[in-house]
């Protein structure tokens, strides 16, 4: 389910001959139809994704470290090996923006890791919740007094929009330079957001105490933070609905795109916790996951090949240097080529899970990830 949210996060950036409104890349106008599925992915999807990827990207890297160790893996090689993969990561992201996707996040990730790991990884628990508590408070800061700034100056012009431009190329070439641009300012800004550094932590301190691989324990954490996180995240997402359809009074509506965002943190974090309890419930059942279940289960086991196979999908059906559909699309027709294309991702991995065959890019990951340790040894 998690990679659907981020089909449904990334399709709207393709509609590029629609006039954009208030909030990222939704279009303006479109009848009820549009309107209902703009509505669902601005509370439920957009600057929710990242963040809940971003908290389960810190709880993998803690249990692959852990893991190794465990194995007798010297720290020292253990911490070789999370550099390695996450400046694999980073290249992976530039590879897939280059050919398919500006909006790539496997860069950013990996750039998060390169920069969160040797400032964070041996740190206290106190001391993360020190730097958590930090990082809240400076977001929650610039989200509301640029909110509250943008609201005291006279009505602004629309920024231009710079994403439609790479979408509407036609060309192969120039398409691929425009993206490559795009890729590199987006890969800063990630970290520089702080909110991806924020899950980062939520997830590492998670981790350390085996949150989501022994929910049982952990019940009543869990059920805050999905219903506090998901509650704050929702509740801002549907402030901004109303801001996006024009319902609120603002002189500067686009300036709640801020508080939008930061409330993206908790909402993430309510999502992997939601997570967490939903496998509790699957593993207090006591009998075996169904076909859809097993199904979802082997793409969140290849989620990396998942994610990647998704761009290659939709990105050369929709953008105008492939066939172009993007172009004839609204927001609810692209929600459907979204759940279309996670519908193919979901199949395909539940076949080469039925062939015990795993993901060809974690293979690739780990395989190159892999090779300096060897090559030490």
């Amino acid at each position: 389910m998690m990679l659907l949210l981020i089909a449904l996060a990334h399709t709207p950036w393709f509609l590029f001959t629609s006039e954009i409104g208030a909030t990222l890349m939704h279009p303006a106008d479109g009848n009820l139809a549009d309107r209902i599925a703009q509505a669902f992915t601005i509370v439920v999807v957009d600057t929710r994704t990242h963040t809940m990827f971003g908290f389960l990207f810190a709880y993998g890297i803690w249990q692959l470290y852990s893991r190794q160790v465990a194995k007798g893996l010297p720290v020292k090689d253990a911490r070789r090996l999370l550099r390695t993969r996450h400046w694999w990561l980073l290249a992976f992201g530039l590879v897939h923006a280059v050919l398919l996707w500006q909006g790539d996040i496997l860069g950013t990730y990996g750039l998060i890791g390169l920069i969160m790991v040797p400032l964070f990884f041996n740190r206290s628990d106190r001391t993360l919740k020190v730097w958590i508590g930090v990082l809240l408070a400076v977001g929650f800061v610039f989200a509301v007094g640029s909110f509250a700034a943008m609201q005291l100056l006279p009505p602004l012009p629309s920024a231009p929009n710079a994403q439609q431009p790479i979408l509407a190329e036609t060309d192969v070439l120039a398409a691929l330079v425009l993206r490559v641009a795009a890729w590199f300012p987006g890969l800063l800004s990630g970290v520089a957001s702080l909110a991806l550094p924020t899950a980062f932590l939520f997830g590492l301190l998670a981790a350390r105490h085996r949150i989501l691989e022994e929910p049982a324990k952990h019940l009543r954490l869990l059920r805050t933070a999905a219903i506090g996180g998901i509650g704050v995240g929702w509740s801002a997402g549907l402030v901004q609905v109303m801001v996006h359809f024009d319902m609120l009074d603002l002189p500067n509506p686009a300036g709640f795109g801020s508080v939008h965002f930061f409330t993206g943190i908790f909402a993430g974090v309510g999502y992997a916790a939601a997570f967490g309890l939903i496998a509790h419930h699957v593993q207090t059942r006591g009998s075996g996951l169904r076909l859809p279940g097993r199904a979802l289960l082997a793409l969140g086991r290849r989620s990396l090949s998942g994610y990647l196979m998704q761009s290659l999908l939709f990105v050369p059906l929709l953008a105008a240097w492939g066939f172009g559909l993007g172009a004839h699309l609204s927001s609810w027709s692209a929600m459907v080529v979204a759940i279309g294309a996670w519908m193919i991702t979901v199949a395909v991995a539940y076949l080469l899970d039925r062939r015990n065959v795993r993901g060809p890019a974690e293979v690739a990951l780990r395989k190159l990830s892999y090779r300096t340790l060897r090559k030490r040894a």
